[in-house]
């Protein structure tokens, strides 16, 4: 149940009758919302240790989408940043794409899932890669209207796939967060997150290594056990935690670090919408979420000093937990809901009726 999901539980609202297909299903994974609907995946999903290693039968993915029967529908929406709209709707439906982003291990983050693959995967990515893209851009001419999660996305699509796309930003659920009072606050500070290599959690534990600055990590992922060997006294690496224990982090922390480039970036709403302040690399979606110097500041460079001169700037920072409580609003789920609403329906002809 990450940021796709909490879009395809949106969708499921907008549209409580709609069928959903996918290739992997674990529905201990996911929320009674989206169990509620009739789901149906691929053969992907038959094959060995699928819900573990789904990944591995990515060049798979194509051949199962196309066989996807879609004849009984006229409006497929696909939600994806893997291959989800190479899906081959029957004319004359109407299909739309909300794109989280193009496949990043085969566009703008191929060197750096290369870079960090081990030797097998090495020797298969080119190959694979050039098929796929092949394959991308092809299947673009299957969408009739893109809709990207943010301007950083849009760019992309239109890059890549020389396609104008619309903008709506993913649904956050920021009244489960809120402030606390001043004296309530703790004296470190926070990140959140998959602990993978494009999100750089390393950075942020070197430059608080070397601040000695207190840094709390929060999140799974593949570079977990690393960080807790390069932490130092003042890094605690927390691994996953609950929802409620994340919530008492967000709004205890001085701030959060976000030292990645995202697509969007979920996890600045949620921060701002705790009332506390954002130290962001300045690329990517923080950019569209974070005002600089008002609800937080941005680092340009993903270096350590960059980022210790941030927290400085941050600390210097005339915060008032007010204003990053209204921006973080403006991404509320409601927003998200309204506005897919109306594209919709100008898309088809057809008014929606209000979700439940």
């Amino acid at each position: 149940m990450r940021g796709g999901e909490k879009v395809l539980e949106a969708l499921c609202d907008i549209f409580p009758a709609a069928d959903i297909y996918t290739h992997v299903y674990d529905p201990s994974a996911i929320s009674d919302k989206i169990k509620r609907h009739r789901i149906q995946t691929t053969f992907v999903g038959a094959l060995p240790y699928a819900k573990r290693m789904y990944k591995r039968y990515l060049p798979l993915m194509p051949m199962a989408l196309e066989q996807i029967d879609l004849g009984a529908y006229d409006l497929v929406i696909s939600s994806e940043s893997g291959p989800a709209k190479g899906i081959i709707p029957t004319s004359p439906a109407l299909h739309l794409c909300y794109c989280h982003s193009p496949m990043r291990y085969i566009w703008n983050m191929y060197n750096r899932y290369y870079d960090s693959s081990g030797l097998m995967t090495r020797l298969m990515m080119p190959p694979m890669a050039h098929y796929l893209r092949t394959w991308d851009v092809a299947t673009a001419n299957r969408v009739d209207d893109f809709i990207a999660n943010s301007s950083t996305v849009a760019q992309r699509i239109k890059s890549y796939y020389r396609r104008e796309a619309a903008i709506i930003h993913p649904p956050v659920d920021t009244t489960a967060f809120g402030p606390v009072a001043a004296s309530e606050l703790g004296d470190y500070y926070l990140m959140v997150g998959e602990l993978v290599s494009y999100k750089r959690p390393d950075l942020a534990v070197d430059a608080f290594n070397r601040m000695k600055a207190k840094l709390v990590v929060i999140g799974g992922g593949e570079m977990l056990d690393h960080l807790k060997k390069i932490a130092g006294p003042t890094v605690s690496i927390l691994g996953a935690q609950p929802f409620d224990v994340l919530r008492r982090h967000y709004a205890r922390c001085k701030g959060l670090v976000f030292p990645g480039e995202e697509d969007f970036g979920i996890v600045p709403v949620e921060a701002m919408a705790s009332g506390r302040p954002v130290i962001a690399y300045g690329r990517g979606g923080a950019t569209e979420t974070v005002v600089n110097n008002k609800t937080g500041v941005f680092f340009q460079m993903q270096t350590t000093e960059a980022l210790i001169d941030a927290v400085e700037r941050m600390e210097r920072l005339d915060f008032n937990p007010a204003d990053a409580v209204s921006r973080a609003a403006e991404f509320r789920r409601d927003v998200f809901v309204d506005r897919f609403r109306t594209f919709v329906a100008h898309a088809t002809g057809t008014a929606l009726a209000a979700s439940a």
